[in-house]
């Protein structure tokens, strides 16, 4: 699909890899930028462009496969090429929860190869790995020494840099990018501007300075961006006097819909111009976000002080003018129609790593085997096949029909304290559509309807502030979605949705995902 010889001769473009900047320029087309540009569940986002070409991954933390990457042209429409980690050697899950598992990953392009570095917490620490297609195979883990999360990659002149924040404080070594070995000591650089949790640390550079962009204020509504800068890579770097570079958590923003937001990456696009992706979310039902920390980008300049200016200064919209590389393509929504008559795509995920022996596709059935584990504390690789919930308004469904004693259908899940299931249930005592919730040890049976069948039809309606369960097309309850946040059950994710099985066997003769 992509060819080695492609990459190495557009290698020199970006600069953060180590090569000489492009010309900025002032050419393009001037369009509307529509933000999120990945909705729902896509935090810690970072690109590398290679060429005309974007690539942009994301953390995915209890979720196997993990650390999707997209690609795009026009930075406005992103296609999923893959899961980074595909294969269960590359990523260990035991025990791990949405607290848990592969935080912030950066991609970075040196040399034909491209690099994906990472924290998986709770099973092994820092890692990277390393193809010469984004759309994989990836390579075994690279196992690293230097600790703390949110790990990057800076190349020049042959050497490697890596940095991340152990102990709290932004620290550089050099490493060994075929094997991760060490290659010099660890030197602290920076620990910000005072906010509390200095992480997502990267390094460019421009114009003869080294810039070290951070993190602060931790991933909720105090969240911001701040710079330093230095001749020497290892320093000392100076602060920009006008930090925070980016936040929302201020006067000109405090009524936008749009908050916490941080955790960016700096990339240069082929015509030269300068744009930052980062994470943020959207409220729902007041100050509650249920879909998680999406992917957003903004344009940047720089000032006369050569420090770098985002969205000129002003608070990021859901639709506003930017000057694009290119005319960008009309937007399509995420809506799909799942037959499970082709091989599913790489958009799907599972709660841990899968047990393949308990899903099976074939003949446009897909067939789930439960073990007897809900999606709670403690359910160690549930049978789910989730996901994510990319707007607000939407319509989710399937069709599912029970073989004997079993209850299985939907799951609208976002951490394993805060969940609903909407499941058919055949026992001795005959069968019933149940609606149950699990909202912070709150655990509720919130319908029950009697059927003729171990069969149905079930559909949930979503909407900004509440969700509909409906059964053969009627609405049998309600939740409201303040219930599901992140505000409320914590975690660091997004509502997953899609089939489930808790015990025996179902069938599923379809899954339809429908944005309004």
């Amino acid at each position: 699909m992509f060819g080695k010889l492609k990459y190495l001769l557009l290698a020199c473009v970006f600069t953060a890899c180590g090569s000489n900047p492009v010309e900025e320029v002032t050419g393009g087309t001037v369009a509307v930028l529509q933000n999120p540009v990945l909705p729902g569940f896509h935090p810690d986002p970072s690109v590398v462009a290679v060429g005309g070409d974007y690539y942009l991954v994301n953390s995915t933390f209890h979720y196997f496969p993990g650390v999707p990457v997209y690609h795009s042209t026009d930075l406005q429409n992103w296609e999923q090429l893959g899961n980074v980690l595909d294969r269960p050697s590359q990523l260990p899950l035991k025990d791990a929860t949405s607290w848990l598992g592969i935080y912030a990953p950066t991609i970075r392009y040196n040399d034909g190869t491209f690099y994906m570095i990472t924290t998986n917490v709770g099973n092994g620490g820092n890692f990277m790995v390393s193809a010469t297609n984004p759309a994989g195979p990836w390579s075994e883990p690279m196992w690293l020494e230097q600790q703390g999360i949110d790990p990057s990659l800076y190349f020049e002149d042959g050497t490697c840099y890596m940095v991340s924040n152990p102990d709290g404080v932004i620290t550089l070594c050099e490493i060994d990018p075929a094997t991760g070995a060490t290659l010099s000591p660890s030197k602290a650089l920076w620990t910000g501007t005072g906010g509390r949790f200095p992480e997502g640390p990267h390094i460019y550079k421009r114009g003869g300075w080294y810039y070290l962009l951070i993190s602060e204020g931790g991933t909720e509504l105090a969240h911001r961006l701040t710079i330093a800068r230095s001749k020497n890579i290892y320093g000392p770097y100076e602060a920009n006097p006008a930090n925070p570079i980016f936040t929302h958590c201020s006067f000109a923003a405090q009524e936008s819909n749009i908050q916490g937001t941080g955790h960016g990456d700096f990339f240069q696009a082929a015509d030269g111009s300068w744009w930052i992706t980062f994470l943020a979310y959207r409220r729902y039902g007041g100050d509650f976000h249920h879909l998680g920390r999406e992917t957003f980008i903004a344009p940047v300049s720089w000032n006369a002080d050569g420090w770098p200016v985002i969205n000129d200064g002003k608070p990021v919209a859901e639709r506003m003018e930017v000057r694009f590389p290119s005319q960008p393509a009309p937007v399509a929504d995420a809506s799909r129609y799942y037959d499970f008559k082709e091989p599913l795509g790489p958009e799907w995920i599972h709660i841990q790593e899968t047990v393949p022996e308990n899903y099976s596709l074939e003949g446009g059935v897909l067939t789930l085997r439960g073990t007897g584990k809900g999606l709670g504390w403690g359910s160690e690789r549930p049978t789910a096949l989730l996901r994510r919930q990319q707007a607000a308004d939407c319509l989710f469904g399937t069709e599912v029909s029970l073989d004997g004693a079993a209850e299985a259908g939907l799951a609208v899940y976002q951490i394993f304290n805060g969940y609903a299931t909407f499941t058919v249930r055949k026992s001795a005592a005959g069968c019933q559509a149940i609606v149950k919730y699990q909202i912070r040890g709150l655990d509720k049976t919130e319908a029950v309807v009697p059927l003729s069948v171990p069969k149905a039809k079930l559909e949930v309606k979503a909407w900004g502030d509440h969700y509909e369960f409906l059964l053969n097309g009627k609405e049998i309850t309600r939740l409201e979605t303040s219930l599901l946040s992140t505000e409320v059950v914590g975690g660091f994710t997004g509502v997953t949705i899609g089939p489930m099985a808790i015990e025996g066997t179902a069938k599923f003769s379809y899954f339809n995902y429908k944005e309004n």
